[in-house]
């Protein structure tokens, strides 16, 4: 009759690696807890080497800094399209109106909703990806200040 051994020879008791839920992303305290328990499972014969310790540490730092990176980069592109769609104004654009057609107008105002800027045309708003073609905008009279005004 042959028995097997039910305990590990290597004297290293295996640990269990988390289970983290789809959609959730591992912090510090995560990263924190699962070196303690790295440590806690090591062999004290064989421990772990400093140069390990510091380069999942540097691992974990580079992450986070690629993390906050990609952050402040959305933000700015939220900046920039804020910007773009400020440039619109009293310009002469056609837009898309899918199925629809297009339209031509001028450019009376920017509003920013949830999805991003969108400019108004004719009274409607329309994202600034719906923007086919842009001219100057048509010059009135009235609209050009007169010379006695703020000359020098």
């Amino acid at each position: 009759m042959s028995i097997s051994s039910i305990y590990s020879t290597s004297g290293v008791s295996p640990a269990v690696a988390p289970v983290v839920p789809s959609g959730k992303t591992l912090g510090s305290a995560d990263f924190m807890k699962l070196l303690a328990v790295q440590f806690q499972s090591q062999d004290p014969m064989k421990p772990m080497e400093d140069t390990a310790f510091i380069a999942q540490l540097a691992q974990f730092t580079s992450l986070q800094q690629a993390q906050s990176l990609t952050g402040e980069m959305a933000k700015l592109s939220k900046s920039q399209e804020l910007i773009a769609a400020n440039s619109f104004l009293g310009q002469q654009v056609t837009v898309s109106e899918g199925k629809a057609g297009t339209i031509s107008g001028l450019v009376s105002g920017v509003q920013v909703s949830s999805t991003g800027p969108e400019i108004v045309v004719n009274g409607k708003n329309y994202p600034i990806s719906s923007v086919l073609y842009v001219q100057p905008g048509i010059i009135s009279a009235s609209s050009i200040p007169s010379a006695g005004a703020g000359t020098v």
